[in-house]
This record gives structure tokens, C-alpha cells and sequence, in this order.
């Protein structure tokens, strides 16, 4: 149990208002539910990484598929469509020759920033293990 806002709320998603116990979470996680969503955006596979890839600034079709190793050029392009249609990714195209499109956040896009930064602070803490720099030392030293 913690507090939160002058309430006490226990970790189950149940909060209690005095002695009376009421479900902050909705029953069903339909359209009307935040956070599904959100999750029904960023939780397609390649999504969060498009984005995090995204947030260093524009990127060509060919930089995105080569910084996600394995995915298939159809796969990335209906990622990106649906950012796109979703405003969180812009395309740009640039009538050069040979023709260049890049694609960009949208403000929409970079306010999925700190979800993102939290998922890789997540990562760091508990799902990648430490870099050991012990080889790294030997070979300078």
C-alpha cells in the first residue's frame, strides 16, 4: 500500500477512501481504457524501437531497417504507416534525385518519449546485464 493523491492504495489496483474499498482499474480494457490504448500503439512488435530510433531525430527507410536488424521491409512499412496514421510519425519527401523520404516524430510522437525512456531505465535495471569492461581494461592496459 502506498499513498497517492491523499489515498491510500494498495498495489492489487484497489484504492480505499477511508474504510471503503473502490477498483481504480476498469473492469473491461476496451476503447474507453487509456492504457490499452496506448498499448494497442506501442505494444506492436518493432513499434517502441521505431520510436526510440525516431527520437534521436529524422531517419531514412534504409536507417530504420538496418538499425532494426530482422525486421522485414513490409513489416516496417505498415509499422510506420499506422504512426503515421496515428500522428506520431511524419514522412517527408524530398523531390531529389534519387528521391529521399524520411520520417520524423510528431509532438504527439515525442510525448512518447518518457515511455520509452522508462522502458529502457526498466531494461537497464533488470533485463540487460552489465557490460563487463574487464576485457576492455586488459586490452588498453
Amino acid at each position: 500500500m502506498y499513498c497517492w493523491m491523499g489515498h491510500y492504495v494498495a498495489r492489487n489496483r484497489t484504492e480505499y477512501t477511508g474504510s471503503v474499498a473502490v477498483r481504480t482499474m476498469k473492469e473491461v480494457h476496451d476503447q474507453t481504457c487509456a492504457v490499452a490504448c496506448c498499448a494497442d500503439i506501442i505494444g506492436a512488435k518493432w513499434t517502441a524501437l521505431l520510436v526510440h530510433d525516431l527520437s534521436e531525430g529524422p531517419r531514412r527507410f534504409s536507417e530504420l531497417e538496418h538499425s532494426c536488424r530482422g525486421i522485414s521491409p513490409r513489416t516496417l512499412s505498415e509499422r510506420l504507416r499506422l504512426l503515421e496514421h496515428e500522428r506520431i510519425v511524419i514522412r517527408r519527401s524530398y523531390s531529389e534525385t534519387p528521391p529521399r523520404v524520411e520520417y520524423e516524430l510528431t509532438d504527439k510522437g515525442a510525448s512518447l518519449l518518457p515511455i520509452i525512456k522508462a522502458m529502457s531505465d526498466f531494461g537497464h535495471a533488470w533485463l540487460v546485464p552489465e557490460h563487463d569492461h574487464s576485457a576492455d581494461l586488459a586490452r588498453t592496459g
